[in-house]
């Protein structure tokens, strides 16, 4: 569909209302690696279109302000490749869809959005989904944070023990040829071990990401993970929710756009890379097609909890699929917060009382000796 586009110019109450709102909206996340267009930059950019279509400002026009507002040159020219192909008369969509950063689920919502008269409505729903994917990105770090400072901490705290005061005893006990115990030569032979092999032990490990980034990208190992995570102990459940809460935002919106439901599934299965998600979904939009109820199809897999297939039954008889997918989601962000806090407080207790025996154990093994010493000094 090619879009007519009039190269208007803004008029003085546009401008006044784009600077009111470019304050919130372009608050830079600072990103050292990855995507050169972040979750959060798309979180900006259609927020910043939506505001600045329903102003009544033209495509081309509101592509280039938002351009002009970008600090990196990379954003910079992502935006004015667009530009340039909106002038020459190629549809938003279909420049989303040349351009690598964008995904086949903005390319279709987009779509819908220039079908229906409804760009900007469609550019706000694409904000608010980055918007609560952010949010959720948020949650986990802030919920894992803290118990990785804390492992990564004690690492640092062992480590200094066994390389530097663990020796410092050992030289004492040989001054004053006390004979060791068990315990103690076994935390003697790791600090040496540490001392000696030391650096080998960082090549290793640096050697093991390198050879687990690789990895990843086979197909075998993307299969084995996925069904690995769903494994985990007490995460596993934690793990399977994210992916649902995506799923359900996904769907949500995908709905309401109008889009059938066999053909959600479809670009949702291409945009969230989860194994067990995207085999899932592919077994179920080939039965739906082939005529099977979509309750009875996600019923099949564990994947989907009960909550679930009980509200898809209710969509399927209330053709109001688009809102129970928003109320699953909703429902989910919930449980997913108060599962987060719990797991959070779990694996605090349990890195503050693994990190509390194991430096007790070095204490203990390095005071053992003590006693015989005061007595060879007595």
């Amino acid at each position: 569909m090619k879009m007519g586009i009039k190269f208007d110019n803004i008029s003085t109450n546009e401008k006044a209302s784009f600077k009111e709102s470019k304050a919130s909206i372009f608050n830079k996340e600072i990103t050292l690696f990855g995507n050169s267009f972040s979750n959060k930059n798309k979180e900006q950019f259609y927020g910043e279109l939506s505001v600045l279509l329903n102003s009544g400002v033209n495509l081309k026009r509101s592509l280039d302000l938002i351009s002009e507002m970008q600090k990196k040159q990379k954003d910079k020219k992502l935006l004015n490749d667009l530009s340039k192909e909106i002038v020459e008369g190629s549809s938003l969509s279909q420049a989303l869809k040349n351009n690598n950063n964008f995904t086949p689920y903005e390319y279709q919502a987009i779509k819908i959005g220039e079908q229906t008269g409804q760009l900007h409505k469609i550019a706000e729903d694409l904000k608010e989904y980055y918007s609560r994917k952010n949010e959720l990105k948020r949650e986990l770090i802030s919920s894992l944070s803290y118990p990785i400072i804390v492992l990564f901490t004690a690492f640092l705290v062992v480590l200094f023990m066994l390389r530097f005061v663990v020796p410092m005893f050992v030289d004492i006990f040989k001054q004053n040829k006390v004979e060791l115990p068990w315990l103690t030569k076994k935390i003697v032979g790791l600090s040496n071990l540490i001392g000696e092999h030391g650096f080998l032990g960082f090549l290793v490990f640096i050697g093991i990401i390198i050879l687990i980034k690789w990895i990843s990208k086979k197909n075998w190992f993307f299969r084995f993970f996925g069904n690995f995570q769903l494994k985990i102990p007490v995460l596993g459940k934690y793990i399977n929710k994210i992916y649902l809460i995506r799923f359900s935002q996904a769907m949500a919106l995908l709905t309401y756009a109008k889009i059938p439901v066999v053909n959600a599934i479809e670009l949702v299965k291409n945009m969230i890379h989860f194994y067990p998600l995207q085999n899932s979904l592919d077994i179920i939009e080939k039965e739906i097609i082939s005529g099977e109820k979509m309750s009875d199809s996600f019923n099949r897999f564990s994947f989907y909890d009960k909550k679930m297939i009980a509200l898809l039954k209710v969509a399927e008889e209330t053709n109001q699929t688009e809102y129970i997918f928003q109320k699953l989601y909703d429902q989910y962000s919930i449980e997913i917060k108060h599962q987060g806090k719990m797991i959070s407080n779990v694996l605090n207790f349990i890195l503050t009382l693994f990190v509390g025996i194991i430096v007790g154990v070095i204490l203990v093994a390095m005071y053992l000796p003590m006693f015989k010493l005061s007595s060879v000094i007595g």
